[in-house]
């Protein structure tokens, strides 16, 4: 991939997918600024693998959901490098519950956590990006965004959220030479989806085309693309990377 930039910050990227985007953006050269809420180790130790296999990496502790301290944590990162070239919005969390036993606390807790929270770093990514003219934004939603899921009446409407907002940032960004992109994974080889049972494994594989849970390097590869000058002519994008789950 071809980088115009030379770091990226990706949120809530200490384990999981985040990890992973880390991990290939780092190989494809970019310095990964590693993002994480309350577990320091898990991060630290990301860092070290990354700085052993070569690439440049830097560790960097605030709640996404913090206004103040995202905003602080971008300036800490201008202030090291001089730009910030790249944001993934990864960090997020579930609550699952059915509609009718969901309290309000937890659907508006999701909201902040998920959208909110992207929300914040892409509109302080457009800020510092308009003045160096150029910068790519990737918002990771997902594909109950897209479709919806019974017991996620909160995820959903954060995810489908993230997709109307990535949209209404690529035309503000546009004009100024910055990309705002979505990616919205299916069922991904996670820590949660590795403790189903096997038959819920079974059922899930038997709607997806190409048959089997994605891995989530693949989905740091679609993000990687989507950073990268080689689609340098694409903004406002929803890129699905679900197997053929949802077409």
């Amino acid at each position: 991939m071809k980088f115009s930039g030379k770091n990226v910050l990706i949120t809530g990227s200490s384990r999981g997918i985040g990890a992973d985007i880390a991990r290939v953006l780092a190989e494809m050269g970019l310095k990964v600024w590693i993002n994480y809420r309350s577990q320091s180790s898990l991060a630290d130790e990301l860092k070290a693998e990354i700085e052993a296999k070569g690439g440049q990496a830097a560790v960097i502790s605030f709640d996404a959901t913090d206004e103040e301290a995202f905003i602080s944590g971008i300036k800490t990162i201008i202030d090291a490098d001089g730009e910030l070239a790249y944001l993934v919005n990864n960090a997020g969390i579930t609550n699952d519950k059915l509609a009718i036993r969901m309290k309000t606390e937890e659907f508006r807790s999701v909201i902040e956590a998920n959208l909110t929270s992207a929300f914040i770093g892409s509109r302080e990514a457009l800020k510092s990006m308009s003045k160096q003219r150029f910068g790519s934004v990737v918002n990771i939603s997902s594909i109950v965004g897209e479709r919806g899921n019974a017991g996620q009446t909160n995820y959903s409407a954060s995810k489908g959220g993230m997709i109307a907002m990535t949209k209404s940032f690529a035309f503000e960004g546009a004009p100024r030479n910055v990309r705002f992109n979505c990616v919205t994974p299916g069922f991904i080889q996670t820590d949660m989806t590795h403790g189903l049972k096997e038959e819920v494994k079974e059922a899930y594989i038997k709607n997806i085309p190409l048959g089997r849970f994605g891995d989530s390097k693949e989905i740091a590869h679609a993000v990687a693309y989507l950073l990268s000058d080689y689609s340098s002519y694409i903004t406002g994008e929803i890129l699905k990377v679900n197997g053929g789950l949802y077409m």
